[in-house]
């Protein structure tokens, strides 16, 4: 049976946000650890790694390269990038959860201010502000699962590590480029921690529909099916949390994903591109050209497979463990 709300809590204080930061940290790994290997093979397909082009496209084909990552490289190589991924993952997802309480306590401090688009309003700022403050570590885990084992094996390297991928983000641009000039190379040495945030522009305009409809929706379908009249409200079910996130994990991956393909081409162009930033436009451009409007949406239905359980992991445990912390 469903508990209740024994009594009001104070959002907005420093305890109430440590609880749930903590909360939130724990979830976000323990969502992503669960969908791992999926995003693995999507990260591969949405940045047109050549060794995986010939799986994309398909619904068989995230499987088939999945047991080609394993063939290749073991459950290793479907972790591959993982531990980056945790070292993101715990602040990303605490300063997520944790801003969000925050700015929803001051856009919605009571019932009568409870509208769909402050809902939406709280989450983009929310997602925004994580990814501001973790995009670096974002960025070097991408690069580490971009490599395939084939490739570097190929190229005479060894499986990427974290603080491999971060030495070699760090160097990028330290040769200038006949074609382009030494204007972009001379910010990136006069401004190191630039090279560590290829592809932010995007993926900050791509945060807002993305975390901003995730947010709206699981806070609409709450509100809706497990209305907080008093503090004697029932609260949802675990297993009603894991529903709504799964709803809000489905719509917000259809509103952004033509961002995040985007994003993944750019994050990776420094492996190509080392000496500049790849602009929005002609990364548009080459998405359209390989692949039309399609291109797009590359990798979309391993997308739903690993965002829909991941969005669902994470805001039940996210709401159980503020119960466990008594937040």
């Amino acid at each position: 049976m469903s508990s209740t709300v024994s009594h009001q809590r104070d959002k907005r204080s420093f305890d109430y946000a440590i609880r749930s930061g903590i909360a939130g940290g724990l979830a976000g790994c323990i969502a992503k650890t669960a969908v791992a290997p999926l995003d693995r093979v999507k990260i591969l397909f949405q940045a047109s790694n050549p060794d995986f082009q010939k799986y994309a496209g398909t619904w068989t084909g995230a499987y088939r390269a999945g047991l080609a990552i394993y063939r290749d490289g073991g459950a290793r190589g479907l972790l591959q990038g993982h531990s980056a991924t945790l070292l993101r993952i715990f602040p990303y997802a605490a300063i997520k959860f944790m801003v969000y309480d925050q700015w929803r306590a001051v856009l919605i401090p009571n019932r009568d201010k409870e509208t769909n688009f402050r809902r939406f309003t709280a989450g983009a700022l929310a997602g925004m502000t994580s990814v501001t403050f973790t995009y670096p570590l974002e960025l070097v885990r991408v690069r580490m699962a971009f490599y395939s084992q084939p490739s570097s094996h190929s190229a005479g390297q060894a499986r990427p590590s974290f603080l491999r991928a971060m030495r070699v983000i760090y160097n990028e641009g330290s040769t200038p480029s006949p074609a382009t000039g030494t204007t972009t190379t001379q910010i990136f040495e006069r401004f190191l921690v630039l090279k560590f945030y290829r592809g932010f522009t995007v993926t900050m305009v791509g945060m807002i529909p993305y975390a901003g409809t995730a947010f709206l929706t699981w806070d609409f379908l709450r509100a809706h099916f497990f209305p907080v009249i008093d503090d004697n409200s029932k609260r949802p079910h675990p297993l009603a949390n894991l529903a709504f996130g799964a709803v809000s994990g489905a719509i917000s991956q259809t509103v952004s994903y033509p961002f995040e393909v985007v994003r993944r081409r750019m994050q990776v162009g420094g492996l190509t591109r080392p000496d500049r930033w790849l602009r929005w436009g002609e990364t548009v451009r080459a998405v359209y050209a390989s692949g039309g409007w399609r291109g797009f949406y590359v990798g979309l239905g391993i997308g739903y497979l690993k965002i829909i359980p991941m969005t669902a992991i994470s805001f039940a445990v996210w709401q159980g463990g503020k119960g466990l912390l008594g937040a």
